[in-house]
């Protein structure tokens, strides 16, 4: 759960902590008998809790085809992440893998701790996909072919303009939204919703998780690495020596759920921007990339306003919101070149348990919307860029005519922390009445 210090700060945050911590040792102890389910359900929890704990709402069908989908990603990307893999035997892997998911047999040695469990024992995931419907296999086989040529496409090709910037995302997570898209029609569920629409949900979540990541990528040992594209960077930065470019995974599911793959570039030159004398020009450059982002939030509240069922509506707003409010955070904010910034685990668990309908997802997107609107400079070079598509996405917001029908959590007024405190100590006394109750026969 969240630090003590963040508890006694938020104390509505505890319950919801609570709640998601309860969720995330029910989702642990829900692995199939069958031993290939098993070993895919169990190496799901070790490389993502997070996703291993949001995927469990979804129906079982849909959610065995989206725990298969989410392993023959990493596998691939474990793939083209290992740099000891020669460039002459990845690519073909890479070309092949939809063909290899179908081969029980097949397995290639590569990856380091539960990544090379995973593709040692490939067998069983394979064997897992084979078990799935045609339409989830078909699907899983088409999105694994276009990323892993993707994959292969980007090893020697460098993000130069935001259109590579868009063409490399769309590789490495706007494919994961249309392949979503897919496993939610095949199951029945929902509509086939537009490649756009899809293509957009991944780039929201791939662009932020790149823009919060920028400290960590910059100083990865032995190399340092970079996602923003030169077209960006360079009106802020004069030099940057690039060696090469290629994908690597990241696949974090903010929320935990879209997968995401970081292309590389070797920057050296770059961390320049870390340092407090170049504090006004990173932020420049950061506000500059949150506001290429933000071009994909209608588009998400497109796709989402469409979806029919609530599981999966939960599956997808979730981290779409964990996004946004990521950015409201990152913008304007130098603690992105010297440190983490990303949202506390209550208000994360709050998101989480609180997210059930669309007027949720209208209100936060509103209000991180009116939150970084708040921290615009007028003098920023981007600020009439950035001011207009902030207020495009209030627009939809404030169209939807549900906006006075939810309650906020995302921005908070401190009047309410006396009664959730109180609604805490009730919540603690019930515990430790009910385990007194329970076991005072045993004391008499």
């Amino acid at each position: 759960m969240g630090s003590l210090g963040a508890i006694l700060k938020h104390p509505e945050d505890f319950y919801p902590l609570l709640k998601l911590k309860i969720a995330a040792r029910h989702a642990e102890k829900q692995i199939p008998s069958e031993p290939h389910w098993a070993f895919c359900y169990s190496m799901l929890h070790k490389v993502s809790r997070s996703f291993g704990l949001v995927i469990q709402q979804l129906g079982p069908q849909l959610r065995d085809a989206v725990c298969i989908f989410y392993l023959v990603l990493r596998a691939l990307d474990t793939v083209e992440d290992d740099t000891s893999i020669s460039t002459e035997v990845k690519v073909p892997i890479l070309m092949a893998f939809h063909r290899h998911i179908y081969d029980n047999d097949w397995h290639f040695s590569c990856g380091t701790k539960e990544y090379k469990v995973l593709m040692d024992e490939f067998h069983h995931v394979s064997n897992a996909f084979l078990d799935l419907g045609s339409g989830y296999k078909e699907a899983i086989e088409d999105i694994t072919m276009r990323m892993g040529a993707g994959m292969a496409k980007f090893i020697c090709k460098e993000v130069e303009t935001i259109d590579d910037y868009d063409e490399y995302c769309h590789y490495v997570a706007g494919l994961v939204g249309l392949g979503l898209s897919k496993l939610f029609h095949a199951s029945g569920a929902e509509d086939l919703a537009t490649d756009s629409l899809s293509n957009s949900m991944g780039l929201f979540l791939q662009k932020t998780n790149i823009i919060r990541d920028y400290l960590e990528d910059i100083n990865e040992i032995p190399k340092s690495r970079m996602f923003w594209p030169r077209q960006i960077w360079s009106k802020y930065v004069d030099k940057l020596e690039v060696s090469r470019s290629s994908l690597i995974s990241k696949f974090s599911f903010i929320f935990l759920i879209y997968f995401s793959l970081p292309a590389i570039m070797d920057c050296s030159n770059f961390q320049d921007l870390k340092y407090e004398e170049n504090s006004a020009k990173a932020v420049q450059c950061l506000n500059d990339m949150v506001t290429d982002a933000l071009v994909h939030a209608e588009d998400c509240l497109k796709y989402m306003s469409d979806l029919r069922g609530p599981a999966i509506f939960r599956f997808c707003a979730i981290p779409q919101i964990m996004a946004i409010g990521t950015l409201a955070l990152c913008f304007n904010n130098t603690q992105v070149f010297r440190g983490v910034v990303k949202m506390r685990r209550g208000l994360t668990a709050k998101v989480i348990d609180q997210t059930k309908t669309m007027s949720d997802v209208y209100g936060a997107f509103f209000d991180f919307s009116c939150l970084l609107k708040s921290k615009v400079d007028n003098n920023d070079p981007n600020a009439t860029k950035t001011l207009s598509r902030l207020e495009a996405i209030q627009k939809t917001c404030k169209e939807s005519g549900t906006l006075s029908k939810r309650k906020s959590y995302i921005i908070e007024s401190e009047s309410g922390h006396n009664s959730a405190l109180i609604a805490i100590i009730f919540i603690i006394l019930a515990i430790l009445y009910a385990y007194l109750s329970s076991n005072l026969p045993n004391s008499l």
